[in-house]
């Protein structure tokens, strides 16, 4: 399993996010934290679903802040079966009654909401490679404000791309990019004014003459915005023909929109190199975790 921990800045902006969600949990007094006070206690972290452990180095920085060492029974990354009505403990901590207390909603709900995403990516790409598509399966920048750094690293956990982080990390030209300048080749032009030679464009489009303006207006990545299942095929297939000999014309094809678990099947085809969704990350079901003081 491949350490992605690793990626995370040493700047404090996801330390002061995770600063800020302990905050909001505990904006003045804690009450309960009185009524337990500050006796040394272990507990354990129980994982009570199914699912892809994840979330790992922020769970450590809210018991860091909170004063609280664990020891963790599993890696990031492993799936963990858990049978009906069973449970299974990964991580045993140490620290002050009230410390735990304090820390436990905040990490509890991070672990459950990374695991879900991991565990949806992989489900995704498992399934993809499963029907033989050898391509790329990327997320969306539909990602929860404050919580896009841990939701793109638990796509990355699950298996599937993270695709562009933010405004700054690829131009990508939309509907209403095109339409305010009036033309795919006005907007590609202007792009590449600012992006330079090192920044990728990529062009939204909505059939077969718009993907072949873009090309020659030289989009490095062309995607096919909601396209029929049964049109992707042919559009893709034609695009590659089309240009395979014109080497002064890279590009790759993306496809956007309506891909899910149930229907990836009838929706993948080779030609099409990436195909990006929001339904690994935006809505997907937690795995359900709880924290136990040892009695």
């Amino acid at each position: 399993m491949t350490d992605y921990s690793n990626l995370l800045p040493v700047s404090t902006q996801w330390k002061q996010s995770i600063t800020d969600f302990l905050t909001e949990d505990i904006p003045s007094f804690d009450y309960g934290g009185f009524v337990v006070g500050s006796e040394i206690k272990n507990a354990s972290i129980y994982m009570k679903s199914s699912g892809i452990i994840c979330g790992i180095p922020f769970i450590e920085e809210v018991f860091k802040q909170c004063e609280i060492n664990i020891k963790w029974h599993h890696k990031e990354g492993e799936y963990i079966k858990i049978n009906k009505g069973e449970k299974k403990c990964i991580g045993s901590i140490t620290g002050k009654s009230k410390n735990i207390l304090q820390a436990e909603r905040v990490s509890l709900n991070l672990l459950s909401r990374l695991s879900g995403i991991a565990s949806k990516s992989n489900e995704i790409i498992t399934k993809a490679r499963e029907v033989g598509y050898r391509g790329i399966i990327a997320g969306t920048r539909k990602t929860t404000p404050g919580l896009r750094i841990m939701e793109k690293y638990a796509m990355l956990v699950g298996g599937c791309d993270m695709h562009r982080f933010d405004l700054s990390s690829m131009i990508m030209l939309k509907d209403n990019h095109i339409w305010s300048t009036g033309s795919i080749t006005n907007a590609i032009n202007n792009a590449r004014k600012v992006g330079g030679f090192s920044i990728k464009i990529e062009i939204e489009v909505r059939d077969l003459n718009e993907a072949i303006e873009a090309i020659n207006a030289g989009g490095d990545i062309i995607m096919l915005d909601n396209f029929q299942s049964n049109e992707l095929p042919i559009v893709a297939k034609n695009l590659k023909e089309m240009f395979k000999d014109k080497n002064d014309k890279q590009f790759l094809l993306e496809c956007s929109g309506g891909l899910t678990i149930d229907n990836i099947g009838d929706y993948l085809c080779n030609d099409i190199d990436i195909y990006s969704t929001s339904s690994i990350h935006q809505g997907t079901p937690i795995v359900d975790y709880s924290l136990k003081i040892d009695k």
